[in-house]
Parts: C-alpha cells; sequence; structure tokens
C-alpha cells in the first residue's frame, strides 16, 4: 500500500548476534527465531513504496569469540535498509538476562544516534522485553509512536518453570523474571499498538498482565522465505549451486546412520529446555517400530566444545547424549555439530521430504513456530505441540497433526500415523506448500504492517504519557540554563520578572531548567506562587531525583533514579548515624528515597567526624553541608552538577552551552568544573573559596539580576554555539 508520506522507521532488536546473511541461529539461546524475524521484516519492508528508510537497531558487538561483523557500526543492507549498531556494557558479547543494567547506556547512545540524523523516527518497534524498555524510554522523551513485539512474555515463562518445579528466587537469578515483567507491564502501558503473530499470543499470553488492556492488538503472522524455501518437487534453475550442499548434508548423515533409505523425523531447534528435545528422542527410543520405520536427526544449535557452552545449553546437550546411549540409538540417532542456516536449514527440509518424512517440534509451548513454515513451504509434512502459536499453523495450512507433547508417546503415535499413511502425507505435503504462500509470505505480512502503523504516524502521542514536549525541544536548543531557585531565581522579584521575559524570549532556543535542595512538591509549589514559568526540568532534593516537564506536570527521569542507585545503602546510612546527637533526622516530607537529610546543631568543623565516620564504613556517598546547618547525604553518583552533567551527555550538550547558577554549598558541585557557572551576588560566605577559579563568575548583582547579569558577561543569548569562554 501507498501512504501519504513514506515512514522511517527504526526496528530495535538489541540481543542476538544480528547481520544481513548467514545468521548463526542456533549459536546459542538468544540467536533464534527472532534475530531472523527482524532482518527479514526489514527486507520485506525496504521494498515497500510506503518506506522511505528502515534502520535494524542492535547492541554493537567487539568480542574475539564472534564474528567481526557484529562490530560494524553502521551495516547497508540496500538503499533503504541499515543495520545500526549502538554499544552498550562494553564490546564483549553477553546474554539477554546480564543487559538489564546496560539498557539505560544504550537510551542514552540511540538519544545521540537519532539526534545525529537530525529526524525523528515515524515509528519505533521494539522486539523482546529488552528493546521494548528502550523503546519506552524513547516515546517518552520524544512522543515516537511505539509498537511492539514480544516473541516471548515473562509471565508465561514464569508460569512453565514453577510448573516444572523451580522455584521463583531461582528463577528471578537466573532470568531476572521480575525485572522483565515489571518492564513489560510498562511496555504495554506505553505502546501503541501490539503485535503478535497469533491469536493464543493475544488471548492468553498477554491475558495475565495488569496492563493487557491498555493497547490495541493486531495478529499478523511473520512470513518465510519463499525463494530459499521452495518445495523439493521444484527443480530450480540454480539446483546445481545446492548440488554440493546436498552432498555435505548427506555424507554428514551417513557419519551417523546405518541405513540411509528410511524416512527422516527432522527437527531443527536451539538447546534448551523449552523445546522438549529430550521428549522427543524419548517417544522415539520408547518406539522400536518407529525406530524401524524412520531414522531421528537433530540438528540443535552450533556446538563446539559443549563443556564451554552456557548451563542451559550444556544440560540439554549432555541429556541428549545420555537418551541417545540409554536408548541404544547408535546409528539411527543423528545429532550434528553444526549448520549452515543458509543453504544447508533449506535443503535438509527437502531432503526430508524426498525421503518421506515429517518435521517435528515437540516444544512444551510454541510462541509461533516459524520452522513449521518453513516445512510446509519445502512440502514437509508437520507434526508439532499444541500449544501455542502451532495451533493457528496448522489451522491455515492443514499441513501436519497437532499433539500434546507432554506425553511423549503421543509424539510417536502421530509420527507414525504420518509415515504410513502415504494419502495423508501427500495431503499435508501438497497443502502447506499451497497455503504458505497465501498465508505466510513476506510481501503480505509487510504489506499488513504497513497499514497497521502507517495511522499511528499520523497522530501524536498521549500527552499524559510522555514528555515529548521537551525530548523534541531538546533535539534542536544547543544550550541550558540551570539555576537554584531559593536566593537565586528568587528573592527579588523585579529582577526575577526580568529574568522570566528572558526565559520566554529564547524559549525556542535555551532549555531551562532549576536545580534546588526542596522536593518536586516543594519546587512546583514555590514556582507557581512566585509567578515562575514551569521549567523544562527539575533537578531536585540536591540531586537526588529528576522530572521532566509536560504542561504543569512533572515525571520523574526513571533513567537517572537507575543511574545514581549504584552502592547506595540508605538504610545502612541512617542506622550508622543515629550515634551522633547533633544529627536530627528532618521531617519525613523532606527525606526521600536517595537523600537523607539531617539538621546540624554545632560548629562546622565537628561534621567532619560525620564523614569520617562514613568512610571508615566503606560507605560511598555525597555529603553535601550547606548554610551551616543542612546535611544531605546522596549516591555517589548524585548531585546537583552531575545531574547537570547527565542531561549534558544525554543530549548531547556542551558543556560550553551550559549556564548553571546559584548561591550556596550545595550549589558547589554545580558550579565548579567545565560549564559556565555563576555565583549570584547575595551568595553565602562558603561559596567565597570559589572566587577567582576559571569558569566561575562572581555577580556583583543579587537574586535574578545576578543570573542575567552572567548572562551577559557569557554573551550567551547571543554567542555562536560552542565557543568556549
Amino acid at each position: 500500500m501507498r501512504t501519504s508520506k513514506p515512514l522511517y522507521v527504526q526496528i530495535y532488536s538489541i540481543h542476538g548476534l544480528i547481520r544481513s546473511e548467514n545468521l548463526e541461529l542456533g549459536r546459542d539461546a538468544d540467536t533464534g527465531g527472532q534475530t531472523k524475524y527482524v532482518v527479514e521484516l526489514g527486507k520485506a519492508l525496504s521494498q515497500m513504496p510506503g518506506i522511505a528508510k528502515i534502520e535494524l537497531v542492535t547492541r554493537w558487538i567487539n568480542d574475539k569469540r564472534v564474528s567481526p561483523d557484529y562490530s560494524r557500526t553502521i551495516e547497508k543492507i540496500n538503499e533503504k535498509f541499515s543495520i545500526v549498531r549502538i554499544p552498550c556494557g562494553g564490546g564483549r558479547y553477553i546474554r539477554k538476562e546480564l543487559l538489564w543494567d546496560h539498557l539505560e547506556e544504550f537510551v542514552d547512545k540511540s538519544i545521540k544516534y537519532i539526534q545525529s540524523n537530525g529526524r525523528l523516527p515515524d515509528i519505533i518497534h521494539s522486539h523482546y522485553a529488552d528493546a521494548g524498555f528502550v523503546c519506552s524510554e524513547l516515546t517518552k522523551f520524544f512522543g515516537i509512536p511505539m509498537v511492539h513485539t514480544g516473541h516471548s512474555l515473562g509471565y508465561p515463562k514464569l508460569e512453565r518453570l514453577l510448573e516444572a518445579g523451580s522455584s521463583e528466587e531461582a528463577i528471578n537469578a537466573q532470568f531476572n523474571m521480575c525485572q522483565r515483567i515489571a518492564v513489560e507491564e510498562s511496555i504495554l502501558y506505553y505502546s501503541d499498538v501490539v503485535i503478535t503473530s497469533t491469536h493464543d499470543e493475544k488471548e492468553k499470553q498477554y491475558g495475565a498482565y495488569r496492563n493487557k488492556d491498555w493497547p490495541p492488538y493486531v495478529v499478523i503472522p511473520p512470513g518465510t522465505d519463499l525463494e530459499k524455501f521452495y518445495p523439493y518437487t521444484e527443480e530450480r534453475m540454480w539446483d546445481d549451486q545446492w548440488q554440493p550442499v546436498r552432498i555435505a548434508i548427506r555424507d554428514q548423515l551417513w557419519r551417523f546412520f546405518m541405513h540411509m533409505n528410511k524416512p527422516l523425523i527432522l527437527t531443527i531447534c536451539r538447546p534448551v529446555k523449552k523445546k522438549n528435545i529430550a521428549g522427543l528422542i524419548t517417544a522415539y527410543g520408547e518406539d522400536k517400530e518407529l525406530q524401524n520405520l524412520a531414522n531421528l536427526a537433530i540438528f540443535a544449535g552450533i556446538r563446539k566444545d559443549i563443556q564451554t557452552m552456557e548451563d542451559n545449553e550444556r544440560e540439554v546437550l549432555t541429556e541428549m547424549l545420555l537418551l541417545m546411549d540409554k536408548y541404544d540409538l547408535y546409528g539411527k540417532l543423528a545429532i550434528p555439530k553444526r549448520h549452515d542456516v543458509e543453504f544447508e536449514i533449506p535443503e535438509l527440509y527437502r531432503i526430508a521430504a524426498q525421503t518421506g518424512g515429517v518435521f517435528v517440534n515437540s516444544a512444551f509451548t510454541e510462541n509461533f513456530g516459524i520452522t513449521l513454515l518453513e516445512s510446509a513451504a519445502s512440502g514437509l509434512p508437520v507434526v508439532s505441540t499444541q500449544y501455542g502459536g502451532p495451533q493457528d499453523i496448522i489451522a491455515n495450512l492443514d499441513c501436519g497433526l497437532l499433539v500434546d507433547v507432554q506425553d511423549t508417546a503421543n509424539i510417536a503415535v502421530a509420527i507414525k500415523r504420518i509415515l504410513t499413511n502415504g494419502d495423508l502425507w501427500k495431503r499435508f505435503s501438497e497443502s502447506g506448500i499451497q497455503k504458505t504462500g497465501q498465508f505466510y509470505s513476506w510481501p503480505a505480512h509487510a504489506g499488513r504492517y504497513l497499514e497497521t502503523i502507517a495511522p499511528l504516524a499520523k497522530k501524536s502521542k498521549a500527552g499524559h504519557k510522555t514528555f515529548a514536549e521537551v525530548g523534541k525541544k531538546f533535539m534542536k536548543a544547543r544550550k541550558l540554563i540551570v539555576t537554584d531557585i531559593d536566593n537565586t531565581l528568587i528573592g527579588d522579584r523585579t529582577a526575577q520578572n526580568q529574568f522570566i521575559q528572558f526565559i520566554r524570549k529564547h524559549r525556542d532556543e535555551i532549555g531551562f531548567g532549576v536545580a534546588t535542595g526542596r522536593t518536586v512538591e516543594s519546587a512546583v509549589e514555590i514556582l507557581k506562587a512566585n509567578g515562575c514559568p514551569m521549567p523544562d526540568f527539575l533537578i531536585t532534593s540536591v540531586g537526588a531525583e529528576m522530572y521532566y516537564a509536560y504542561e504543569e506536570q512533572f515525571t520523574a527521569s526513571t533513567g537517572w533514579a537507575s543511574h545514581i542507585d549504584y552502592q547506595w545503602n540508605r538504610e545502612k546510612i541512617v542506622s550508622l548515624l543515629r550515634r551522633f546527637s547533633f544529627l536530627e533526622y528532618q521531617e519525613e516530607e523532606t527525606q526521600r528515597p536517595f537523600k537523607v537529610s539531617y539538621y546540624v546543631h554545632v560548629p562546622d568543623e565537628e561534621v567532619e567526624s560525620v564523614r569520617r565516620e562514613l568512610v571508615r564504613h566503606k560507605i560511598r556517598c555525597n555529603f553535601v553541608f550547606s548554610h551551616h546547618q543542612f546535611l544531605d547525604l546522596l549516591p555517589i553518583r548524585a548531585s546537583k552538577g552531575l545531574a547537570v552533567r547527565y542531561l549534558a551527555y544525554r543530549w548531547n550538550i556542551s558543556h560550553d552551552d551550559i549556564i548553571v547558577a546559584g548561591d550556596s554549598g550545595n550549589d558547589e558541585d554545580m558550579l565548579t568544573g567545565e560549564m559556565l557557572g555563576i555565583v549570584v551576588g547575595n551568595h553565602s560566605a562558603e561559596l567565597e573559596k570559589l572566587r577567582g577559579k576559571r569558569r566561575i563568575y562572581f555577580a556583583e548583582k543579587g537574586y535574578a539580576s545576578g543570573i542575567l547579569e552572567g548572562i551577559a558577561h557569557y554573551q550567551f543569548a547571543t554567542m555562536p554555539s560552542g565557543v568556549a569562554v
């Protein structure tokens, strides 16, 4: 279909090894069907006239253990489609469960990449929960319509693992399941559309979520490459190119089989427990009739040395070998160590079909089942789990049988039924070939996809969900002014009004924020009471919290909270400082999750004993003492100055283009450094030590007049961006 304006779409799929060709499917648990789907989706969409640009955004990996292909920052696939790799968590390849702590870095660098393009995408589409987290943050900042595809979900996986006897503690330790499910709830809240592969996924798998009713759902089953997975009955003009592949496969199978003239039972999957490979081997091993009837070949990923693999894969592969020995399946069962996805897998389906064989998906549950489509397109009948997406596939294609795989005998019965009934085998084979193109071609998928997303690009994001106006402003604004409130911004009403006029005049080109020791509620209250315009952002509680504005509301920055949580132990600090009688714990309304506050009732020099006690107990925190009476303890990464520097990094704003203004000791770390500092004339004596420091201007005038004096000194409103002072 055509849209009024061709769309710029970003597809986010962060984990796994992703490249445009020769995908290493089955290398590990993270390099499965999702990686193939997103590449094929990008290729299919790039052929659509309604698409201007497609970017597949994934993680940059620079690791000697994997191909250097994954360290290419940009991989151009065609004129419209590129893979963009963004670094986070260093260069080593790590599994998805360990990526959570690095996703804020991915958000930061995604923002920088979007800024470098100078244009917001029309649509962002996240795949799996990790990318969903990143895209939720991006849609908060920019209001970009968000589409999500889960591929697999936390709640159903948690239920399966609990049923299998695992404890919640063990599950959470291995899979970070609590965090994943919480993120999936947030994804549902921020998504404009959730695309599912099957009705089962839409109706059952999302049914456990609290936010299940927020987004609309659209069922669009994936496509399959019909040029690659063509019927075993066809002779293509390039068939000679496949001949060496065919010979290599047969040679590989000969190493395992005593009799090659039997039908081939084939399965291709990753070596993970949920795929229930053990159930298939048990079904085959316990049925002598089936062993006499057919050979079994299991292509379970790529391996070199089982002992060096991840625990899950190692356990599954070891169990496969033990079952092979238990049932004495030597000469009947093939477990090759590797396979080539690009050429060998398509030919495997055709070889199995030529033998009159069957493809088996014995997974406990299958979200979709792309291998079933590939089998059907090749003319190979299937036996599949009845749980999940295969229900839709078998209903549409009539290409095989569904079974309850919990009882392994059911698998053997279904396989024998197809192998021993020539008419049934032929019906399933011909129906699969005919109907795969009708229901599951990539052009059909891409067309339906474009019909779904095109209307979203014309709509603005719901305001209560985002602070998108600030994000869009910061895409263009190259300067910031950040000021304290009490005795800096306010205190002289006439000067304050002059400063407000300046901000309004330059609102489109200069971002405006406040950094204060007040709580967010108190800060908003005093700003309104003094007639101040609401800033673009608030840094509150001496840097312990950050908020972005939307109209008259402020939304907390989860990115800042995640950033400062490092090595923070509030309870230990409170317990440790109870011994100091001169410290008075402040009122509860001033206390925050990332700030502990005290009144101090001794001379300044005695406060150092508190600092020494914290150091003695190896407590790392920021120690902020101001006005000779207030002590605030913050995470080591939290302060006003660090918060401003975080904003500068996230929004790619040079320190040369940021003015910070304050009057007291809790502004000190904000005033020092590379930003342009202004100390107002009515400052506390504790800031005198900064006089003469580079890039700190001491104004003669007080309050907001001092801020304006400093702005004039730096020629801030007129000087070109990036000019050093």
